[in-house]
């Protein structure tokens, strides 16, 4: 696991999207933030449905008026407290969750221990 920040918490919207990458168990994975307030939330960004970043553009991230996030190439909505795909090819499925935590300003992989 990582042990530098992923990044500052300013930099992501509240109510919005980020992306950075981890090493997550020896591989370095691209992930995909979400800001509520103080709290984050982090998957792997791959949709289940094709392997395919969910973004449209780097840091570019789709988010739907019923407050979902739809991945750019076939339009699975996922909800954003689960991970679940909850519209769409992948129904169902879910993103691959990423334990973060906010602290000292940042985003961070919450380690083991």
């Amino acid at each position: 696991m990582t042990n530098a920040a992923l990044i500052h918490l300013d930099r992501i919207p509240d109510g919005g999207f980020a992306d950075a990458a981890a090493d997550l168990h020896g591989d370095m994975e691209p992930l995909v933030l979400y800001r509520d307030g103080n709290d984050v939330r982090a998957w792997v960004n791959v949709c289940p449905h094709a392997g395919r970043q969910l973004n449209w553009a780097p840091g570019e991230f789709l988010k739907s008026k019923d407050g979902m996030l739809v991945c750019a190439a076939h339009g699975a909505s996922f909800e954003l407290q689960s991970g679940e795909c909850v519209a769409g090819p992948c129904r169902g499925e879910s993103l691959r969750s990423v334990e973060v935590e906010v602290r000292d300003g940042a985003v961070w992989v919450r380690t083991a221990g």
